[in-house]
């Protein structure tokens, strides 16, 4: 996987500090900014650092932050108690996530991120690993997709942040 300059730096700028352990965009804005990407398991000092995919763009950023303080996880994580399909299909996510990392570096625990398996905690999190994985992976984060979906724009979002 290789990081440009150009990328990089726009993740910086969107971060407002330098990434640690940047490996890959794995999505992009329609303008072409990075929207989401996948960091490296452990951190240069070799610190365990489980959460394997960032939303990086400030304008989907904001807009995920919305649905949070909306109350959308409370929510989601009900649904998960009364629904046995969307739950199961939230714990493939979760495995999913894991075989991701541990192709990358296996890290020896089961925590996964955005509160899988078994609630919901970040959408920002789970997101990003839509946004990485595709369609049909992980269905919290399908949801939110489809919820910021008529927001985020078909332009350039990093004009309008």
């Amino acid at each position: 996987m290789v990081v440009t300059d150009t990328d990089r730096a726009a993740v910086t700028a969107q971060l407002g500090r330098a990434p640690r352990g940047l490996l890959a965009v794995v999505a992009r804005c329609p303008s072409g900014h990075p929207a989401a990407v996948t960091t490296n398991p452990t951190l240069p000092d070799g610190t365990p650092f489980p959460t394997l995919y960032y939303l990086t763009c400030p304008k989907l950023c904001s807009l995920v932050s919305t649905l949070e303080a909306g109350g959308v996880m409370r929510g989601m994580t009900e649904r998960l108690a009364v629904d046995p399909d969307l739950a199961a299909a939230y714990r493939r996510a979760h495995l999913a996530y894991l075989a991701d990392r541990d192709a990358i570096a296996p890290l020896g625990t089961d925590f996964s991120a955005g509160g899988m398996p078994d609630r919901v905690k970040c959408l920002h999190a789970l997101l990003a690993h839509a946004l990485a994985a595709g369609p049909g992976v992980n269905p919290f984060g399908d949801e939110t997709l489809a919820l910021v979906r008529q927001w985020w724009p078909a332009g350039d979002c990093s004009a309008q942040s």
